[in-house]
């Protein structure tokens, strides 16, 4: 018989086909929609970013605050960490003058870093140990360094790579696949392969949303960073309240 203490729940939602689905079209949306702010604005890469960390930090505050898991404000909280994660990483990548490669590889610093200190702080890096203030502050600090990675990998693929955006597509879809026989097929550990998958989501979220507006010399299909945001945004809103998702079982 489970105690209540066994039956809590965690904040972040349980991880299913849905959850993946809304994932992909979130860190497009982040593409899209960083790229919106950071060119179509020209506001430039550096104030692009400030806007978009200050809009992460009420995010997560809020999400800290809440009493329960809440699928609007979740998955707010996800696009906020996608569009920092967009304009930080192209500010880094191209106005520090570090490239692609660079950036990547101090990006992947920061989240190994990251769940290393988490791991070391509380002794799990499990989305299902979410059930803490702290934990929570660890969970999202690592998904933006896990979103900002991805959308440097994207590029470094797309263009440095010389695979174009739908061959790094491909790839990350292949990798994806990958990780998903892995989970069905071996013992590898259920929290590295989620975190995998999570960081392999960006990257190709990124090459996704770089196809739909750089242009088509470039590789893409020329449309508006604005209609495709809005088109990505009515997804989410669809998908979200098709696939009714439910808190995470929190483990204590």
């Amino acid at each position: 018989m489970q105690t209540s203490t066994e039956k809590a729940l965690a904040k972040v939602p349980e991880v299913t086909l849905g959850f993946w689905l809304i994932k992909i079209a979130a860190t497009t949306l982040g593409e899209t929609g960083g790229d919106a702010v950071s060119m179509s604005m020209n506001l430039g890469y550096l104030v692009g970013t400030g806007i978009f960390a200050a809009i992460f930090l009420v995010a997560v505050v809020a999400q800290i605050k809440a009493k329960s898991f809440q699928p609007p404000l979740y998955w707010a909280t996800i696009v906020a960490t996608t569009t920092v994660g967009t304009t930080l990483a192209d500010f880094a990548d191209r106005s520090l003058g570090i490239g692609y490669a660079g950036g990547s590889s101090l990006l992947l610093a920061l989240l190994l870093g990251s769940l290393f200190v988490w791991h070391r702080t509380l002794g799990s890096v499990s989305v299902n140990t979410i059930n803490s203030p702290k934990a929570e502050a660890f969970y999202w600090l690592t998904i933006m360094f896990s979103q900002t990675l991805g959308t440097a990998l994207g590029d470094w693929t797309a263009d440095t790579a010389g695979l174009g955006y739908t061959g790094a597509a491909m790839m990350f879809t292949g990798l994806l696949v990958l990780t998903m026989v892995a989970y069905y097929r071996t013992e590898v550990s259920r929290t590295l392969l989620f975190w995998a998958a999570f960081i392999l989501t960006r990257p190709l979220g990124a090459v996704v949303g770089d196809f739909l507006d750089k242009p088509l010399s470039s590789g893409g299909l020329a449309l508006s960073r604005y209609s495709a945001s809005i088109a990505l945004l009515a997804f989410m809103v669809a998908a979200i309240l098709l696939f009714r998702q439910r808190a995470a079982q929190a483990a204590h």
